[in-house]
């Protein structure tokens, strides 16, 4: 009985902790005023892959 009184009181004094951690945390987000970051249009990369003559060459012969 006594084990389960003290499982609560833990699991309460988790919860006040976490809630208090949390407020903190979004006080000093809005204390420090930025706007979040606006997404960057991604530019489609140039493929690195190219067929040189050896490259040609090495397919011609595995074949």
């Amino acid at each position: 009985m006594k084990q389960a009184k003290k499982e609560a009181v833990t699991d309460r004094r988790s919860f006040l902790k976490l809630a208090g951690a949390s407020a903190a945390a979004g006080g000093a987000a809005a204390i420090t005023g930025e706007t979040p970051a606006q997404a960057v249009e991604a530019k489609p990369r140039p493929s690195l892959y190219r067929e040189t003559e050896h490259i040609r060459r090495y397919y011609e012969l595995a074949r």
